[in-house]
Order: C-alpha cells, then structure tokens, then sequence
C-alpha cells in the first residue's frame, strides 16, 4: 500500500473530480440520453482520430529526423502503444514505454526520444492554451456552479507560465547545445549524488541531441503547425460525438472544451484520466447552455470513444513478450525512489550490454 502511494493518490484525486462531475445528478438523468444516442456517429470520429494519430506519429518522425530517419508507418504502431499505456498506468507511462519500444526496434538512444516526446508534450500544452484563450470570455462561466474543480482563469494563467516558459527553455537549448549543457553539468555536480555523474552527463548529451529539430525557427514553426492540425482533428471528433445527442454548441467551445479537459488531464489521476477528463467537459457545456445530465452522458460517451479505440491498438501491435516484459518494468519501477532517472539508467545500461553482445 505504501509503495503504491500515487496510484492511490491518483485515485483519490479521481474521486474527488467525480463527485464534482456527477453532484445533483440520478442515474436515470444520465442514462436517458445514452439510450437514445446515434452512436454511429462515433464511427467518422473514431476514422478522424485515428488520423489525428497518423499525424502524431508523422510530427515524432519529424522531431527525429536530426537523431534517425525512421518512417511516419513505422512510428504510428509505437505510438498507439504509447497511448494504451498511458490510458491503462498510472503517471502517463506510456511515454517512456514508447521511448523504450523505439530503442528496441531502432536503436534510438532512450533519452534523446524523450526529449523529443516532451517537447511534443510541450507543443500540444501551448496549442491547448491557444484554444482556451480564443474563448477568454466564455470562461467567465466557468465556475464551481458548472461542476469545476478550482477557477479555471487561475489555471489557464499558471499553465500559459509553465508551458511558454518550458517551450522557451528548450529553444534556448535546442539554439545553445554548449551553454546548455554546461549549465546542466554545473547543476548536475551540486545535485546529482558524483556515483551518477557520468551517466547523467551521458543522458544530458543525448538529450540535447533530440531537441535538434528546433534550432531552425522554420522547424519549430512546422512542429508547432502540426501540433494544431493534431487538436483541430482531435476536436473535430468531439463534433462528430455531439451530433448523436440532442444539443448543439459551436465549434469554438468544443475547442475550449478539448483544452480545459487536457490541461486538467496533466493533474494526477487514476489510470484513463478518470474524472479529470470527465468534471472539466461536463463543466464547459454546461456553462455554455447544456442540461448537465446531457453533458454527462456525451462526456461519458466521448471518453470512452476516445479510450477504448486507441487502447485496442496499441494492444494489437506489439509482441506479447515484448509488451508485458517492459510494461512490467515500467510499472515496477514506476513507485520507486528517483523513479524516473532509474528507469533512464536501467534503459541505458541494457543499451550498454546490448552493445557488448
């Protein structure tokens, strides 16, 4: 129990998001909508959000260039493996699952396809505040009395902070490779206990080296292009999803809807964003007009369209063994102390026999 205690923080937190969601409401108020829902209007949406995909895997390829060429097909079944982790364990671990499917398969180092899946993660952050931000004045009706957790203009203000301010550091890094990694070598021998100092001073170089793709601003420019091409298909699916329940809102609040839903997903939850997804998006439509046993049923609808799809994948392509055996050290490693350096070292030091092979 102890050494779980962030699963069971995550569940807590999921709870709480729910009990916000669903206050004031019967069953019956939720179940009358989901029996009378078109549901083949989830089959265009789930064809658009696969190619949301498609083009997700296309931006990693693009982000590896400078690293290894590797082709959009060859990334796409990684990357649905990365999404079925991150719905079915805890602390998004799908993304270090993916950066390790890509070292197995092509032999990219393991911190450097980090660096290129968080400045991904970065993008998509700038890309979903750009969406809250075209609706500053429909966030007015974002209060508790919506179902939302906490104030939402707090939340876009402190998220807009930390994700400019993260983009700024990596282009800064990504433009000062040298600067940037004597700076870390100057944090990393006041911080880092000396037994690790040669491994992180490794880790840092091949970190650095997976932000390459950003040095041109033409580069960052076609990242940042694509992260919105991403989130306009991902929110297209959210159109389609609306059209099998009885209520109509514009596209520009399912946009507001698709950013506030994934900045609160970044909260810790319980695995499949359970709660956090759910609270924000019934909050948003119903501040826009929206009867909430309605928003709840669409919301329900919606996530699970949006889970369960993907999850299927990325359960299909990889190779049992495969999967299992490293899923199983993710999640095993996942709780421990210095979580996520161990797992980078454990990665590197397999790198390192590999070779000796």
């Amino acid at each position: 129990m102890k050494k779980h205690w962030k699963f069971w923080l995550g569940v807590a937190i999921s709870l709480v998001f729910l009990f916000f969601a669903l206050k004031g409401l019967g069953l019956n108020d939720i179940w009358e909508p989901l029996k009378t829902a078109q549901y083949w209007w989830l089959l265009p949406g789930v064809a658009v959000y696969f190619i949301a995909v498609w083009v997700r895997a296309w931006r990693w390829h693009y982000l590896l260039r400078p690293v290894k060429p590797i082709s959009t097909k060859t990334m796409f079944p990684i990357v649905a493996i990365g999404y079925m982790g991150n719905n079915i364990y805890p602390a998004r671990a799908g993304e270090v699952l993916r950066a390790v499917i890509l070292k197995r398969r092509e032999n990219v180092p393991v911190s450097a396809s980090l660096a290129t899946i968080i400045v991904e993660r970065v993008f998509d952050g700038v890309v979903m505040l750009a969406f809250v931000f075209l609706n500053l004045p429909k966030l007015a009706g974002m209060t508790s009395s919506s179902g939302f957790v906490g104030n939402i203009q707090n939340l876009a203000l402190w998220g807009a902070g930390a994700f400019l301010g993260a983009l700024a550091v990596f282009l800064a890094a990504a433009m000062f490779p040298a600067r940037a990694e004597k700076i870390v070598v100057w944090i990393v021998e006041r911080v880092v206990p000396s037994k690790y100092h040669d491994k992180v001073s490794e880790i840092t170089t091949r970190f650095l080296g997976g932000l390459e793709s950003l040095r041109s601003p033409q580069e960052a420019l076609m990242i940042f292009f694509t992260s919105v091409v991403i989130w306009l298909l991902e929110t297209v699916k959210y159109w389609f999803v609306m059209h099998a329940f009885p209520f109509e809102v514009s596209f520009f609040t399912l946009m507001l809807m698709n950013g506030i839903v994934n900045l609160a997903t970044t909260i810790p939850s319980a695995p499949g964003y359970v709660g956090t997804f759910d609270a924000p998006g019934i909050a948003v439509l119903t501040a826009n007009g929206v009867a909430k046993g309605l928003a709840a049923g669409y919301t329900l609808v919606l996530h699970v369209a949006l889970w369960v799809p993907i999850t299927a994948l990325g359960a299909f392509y990889p190779r049992r063994s495969e999967i299992d055996t490293l899923a199983d050290k993710i999640a095993a490693q996942w709780d421990e102390d210095e979580e996520t350096l161990e797992l980078i070292l454990a990665a590197l030091r397999e790198e390192r026999d590999l070779r000796g092979q």
